[in-house]
C-alpha cells in the first residue's frame, strides 16, 4: 500500500506538496501519545541543529504555542479542517494572548506515517519550508497527532515576539 508524506506551508501564501512512500508504523490513537511526545522533541532538536548549522539561534520551546500546534494537528487529524492553514490567524491572536505582541509567526504543516528525520528533511528540501525554518523566529511550538488509521499530522509554528 502506498502512502504519501504530504507537506505545505504558510509564507507569502506559497505552497509545497512531497510525496514518498516506505512508511514507519505508528499508533492508531488520535491522542497524545509518549511517541508523538518524543517525535516533537526530536523536531525540535533537529530543527535546531540545522538553525545552529546555519549560524542561527536555536528556537525555544514554548508550551503555549506547542498546545496551539497540538490544536491545529489534532483538527486536521480528526478531519474537522482539511491539511492546511485553516485557522492561522486565529491560532497567533490565541498565542498573542498568552505570549504578547507577535511581530512575525509562519507554520509548516504535514502529514503521513512518517518519523522525525524525514518530515524536517522534507521541510528543509523545500524551500519556502526551509524559509520558515531560517525565519528570523525566537519561540516555536510543534504538535503530532494521528488519525484513526494511524497517519500523522505535524504543525510547526514559528513565532517572534515584538
Amino acid at each position: 500500500m502506498k502512502n504519501y508524506l504530504g507537506v505545505l506551508l504558510f509564507f507569502c501564501g506559497s505552497i509545497a506538496l512531497l510525496t514518498s512512500c516506505a512508511p514507519k508504523p505508528t499508533s492508531n490513537s488520535g491522542t497524545q501519545t509518549s511517541s508523538h511526545a518524543d517525535m516533537e522533541e526530536d523536531i525540535l532538536s533537529q530543527i535546531n541543529q540545522y538553525r545552529r548549522s546555519k549560524g542561527l539561534s536555536a528556537l525555544k520551546l514554548n508550551n503555549e504555542i506547542s498546545a496551539e500546534a497540538e490544536k491545529h494537528s489534532q483538527r486536521m487529524a480528526s478531519g474537522k479542517v482539511p491539511l492546511g492553514h485553516s485557522g492561522f490567524s486565529s491560532r497567533i491572536q490565541q498565542i498573542a494572548d498568552h505570549v504578547g505582541h507577535i511581530s512575525r509567526s509562519a507554520e509548516n504543516v504535514a502529514y503521513g506515517s512518517r518519523n522525525a528525520k524525514e518530515v524536517v528533511t522534507g521541510w528543509i528540501n523545500s524551500p519556502g519550508h526551509r524559509q520558515n525554518i531560517e525565519g528570523d523566529f525566537t519561540l516555536t511550538g510543534i504538535g503530532v497527532a494521528s488519525n484513526s488509521k494511524g497517519i500523522l499530522y505535524f504543525t510547526q509554528i514559528f513565532v517572534r515576539k515584538g
